[in-house]
């Protein structure tokens, strides 16, 4: 009986590892927590877009990596690039922003 305890705690343990190690993050790959930050962030910056209203917010595209906001797509104006960056910056949590966007 006390190996079958030994052999279950064993791959209890393992599983637990596996579990842990799974969730964590790498320089390519987020963790869990991070995934639901940069969902929570990417959606901010989209709603703070979307309530610019000299911005089409239906031809930017945002995207966000551990707390680096990506924005892409095109705009009609050259200013306009410049206010989605101050947008995003101003978002509370992100840390830095990567501007792609052209002008059409």
């Amino acid at each position: 009986m006390k190996i079958a305890q030994k052999i279950a705690t064993a791959v209890f343990t393992a599983a637990t590892v596996f579990a842990v190690v799974g969730c964590a993050s790498s320089p390519t790959k987020e963790g869990t927590g991070e995934y639901v930050d940069d969902a929570v962030l990417t959606t901010k910056v989209k709603a703070s877009i979307f309530n610019e209203p000299t911005l089409k917010s239906t031809e930017i595209n945002v995207e966000t990596f551990k707390g680096t906001v990506q924005l892409s797509g095109f705009v009609a104006q050259p200013g306009d690039i410049t206010k989605a960056g101050e947008i995003a910056r101003g978002v509370a949590g992100v840390k830095s922003v990567k501007n792609d966007i052209r002008v059409k």
